[in-house]
């Protein structure tokens, strides 16, 4: 199991900077010199002076050849410094600092909730199928993953509103905070779908393996035969597929956090776009990847710890 976590890795590392490099060239051969942007830009009473372009541009260290631009960015990455901000000049740092963790609460949240109720869900319709309660499932999932999350919560927030009489669930008091559940609500459901019909498919394919018609026929409980012989074969596609899901959670929360007026990574994503303000994107660029590489990687962690055959298997194949 330990060759199997170094080999997952080896292979993580130069990912992370072939990701940092193809972002650091789309920026640098991309859409134009980001200090003349940000004059242009600017209120009409801002003269533009090439003079002073000229002065930012080297005292921001934009004048030097791309390799060593890149040299030195990795290098202050590796000292946990993402330099500043060109339009404001504030520390990246410190933006992050606010805005990180309300979108990791949220997300890991979403996670958490979606994959739960998913797989009970997914679960109960598989042992009850073609009955009631797995028809409702079923056509619970459906609904939800075919309303997007742009549309979900909007249409959401007039229902609380026009026909609940409710105040719009808008900013952040923390995690604990009731206007919290409407957003985790919204970035949950629509990939909740997927794990409630992964996890009823897997359901239904190991109630035919033969160990586990014997377990039911020396007439164990049934939540025995679920939880010792059903759940671990299950949750190994499951897992995968949350692991996908975090790439969608990262990019559903954009928008949800624009809706819902939350100062996280989506609305401060939004800013430095409209801004052209590149240190601060290519900081959020780097942490989404991060995170999307670093839940693939514990997905694959997790694989040996749920079917070590599999890991072996991969093992020796690699």
């Amino acid at each position: 199991m330990g060759r199997y976590i170094l080999n997952r890795l080896l292979r993580w590392i130069p990912s992370v900077l072939f990701i940092l490099l193809l972002i650091y060239a789309l920026v640098f051969f991309g859409a134009g010199d980001p200090i003349k942007l940000i004059f242009l830009r600017a209120p009409g009473d801002v003269a533009y002076d090439e003079a002073r372009v000229e002065a930012i541009r080297e005292s921001a260290g934009l004048n030097r050849p791309f390799l060593v631009q890149f040299g030195g960015y990795v290098w202050n990455i590796l000292h946990g410094n993402f330099g500043n901000s060109l339009v404001s000049g504030r520390s990246v740092n410190s933006m992050l600092k606010a805005a990180v963790p309300v979108t990791f609460q949220i997300g890991l949240s979403a996670i958490f909730l979606l994959s739960l109720i998913g797989i009970l869900l997914g679960v109960i319709a598989a042992l009850n199928q073609n009955k009631l309660v797995d028809n409702i499932i079923v056509g619970f999932a459906l609904m939800v993953w075919g309303v997007p999350v742009f549309v979900a919560g909007p249409l959401l927030i007039v229902f609380l509103v026009l026909v609940m009489g409710m105040d719009v669930p808008y900013g952040w008091e923390g995690l604990f905070s009731p206007q919290v559940i409407v957003p985790l609500l919204v970035l949950g459901l629509n990939p909740m779908a997927l794990i409630i019909r992964q996890a009823r498919a897997g359901v239904l394919e190991v109630l035919s393996e033969d160990y586990v018609r014997t377990a039911r026929a020396k007439g164990l409980p049934r939540h025995i035969v679920v939880f010792r012989h059903i759940l671990r074969p299950v949750m190994t596609p499951v897992v995968s597929q949350i692991g996908l899901l975090v790439i969608a959670t990262l990019n559903n929360s954009i928008l949800i956090e624009k809706v819902f007026g939350l100062p996280g990574l989506g609305r401060l994503t939004e800013t430095a776009i409209k801004s052209s303000d590149y240190p601060v994107i290519l900081a959020i660029v780097f942490i989404f990847s991060a995170v999307v590489m670093a839940s693939n990687l514990l997905v694959d962690i997790a694989y040996p710890l749920l079917d070590p055959r599999a890991a072996a298997k991969k093992t020796g194949d690699e």
